[in-house]
């Protein structure tokens, strides 16, 4: 296990920096409504693949009015190559209801009003608070996160929301946006699932995992 101090860590977001001075979120989206729904979807699945369903959504449903209202046989279709069609339709079009009429049409900017939007966990809202309001109240945790977190030997626990509190004792504060967009990036081109490119990888020396 590493030996978790101030100064590992640094160095590690440090390095992250410098392999990946493009992170950045993923998803795409002009909206903070958008931003919501893409992230919605991206529940078990790729943001590629969002990426590939959400500009004709978006198109023909452009803010949450639309959603809202939108006939849910059609909304489930046009989401249907993002999986579990059914659910995340649901979801989405109930949070778009509240959105409406309790939020004023406004994606909310606190952590308990987003967590209150079907299919919104504290993923979703970190995302959410992060991207549109530059607000760190918490580190997104996805499966890219969870994974590299616990291979760096950064918390021993696999369960996203102890994962996350465990990287929020650990990470400054002002790295909370940040450090997410640098472990999913790591996560998608070096530390992969089945074959992690350790022998490409600078975090090699900090990593107990690394396979030389």
């Amino acid at each position: 296990m590493l030996d978790v101090n101030a100064a590992n860590v640094q160095t590690i977001i440090s390095r992250l920096h410098q392999m990946y001075p493009d992170a950045h979120c993923a998803l795409h989206y002009q909206t903070p409504i958008q931003l919501l729904v893409a992230t919605i979807l991206s529940a078990q699945c790729t943001d590629e693949r969002v990426n590939e369903v959400t500009p004709g959504l978006f198109a023909r449903y452009p803010d949450a009015v639309a959603l809202a209202t939108a006939d849910r046989a059609a909304l489930e279709e046009a989401i249907r190559p993002a999986g579990f069609y059914r659910q995340k339709a649901k979801f989405i079009q109930e949070s778009a209801h509240v959105i409406v009429h309790e939020y004023g049409g406004e994606v909310p900017d606190e952590m308990d009003k987003l967590l209150r939007l079907k299919g919104v966990a504290r993923k979703t809202a970190n995302v959410v608070l992060g991207e549109i309001y530059g607000r760190a109240e918490g580190i997104t945790v996805d499966t890219h996160v969870k994974r590299i977190a616990y291979r760096l030997g950064l918390t021993t626990h696999e369960d996203p929301v102890k994962v996350e509190r465990a990287l929020m004792d650990i990470v400054p504060k002002s790295a909370w946006i940040d450090i997410s967009h640098l472990l999913i990036f790591h996560g998608r081109q070096l530390c992969k699932a089945r074959r992690p490119d350790c022998s490409h990888c600078n975090l090699n020396d900090l990593c107990p995992s690394a396979r030389l």
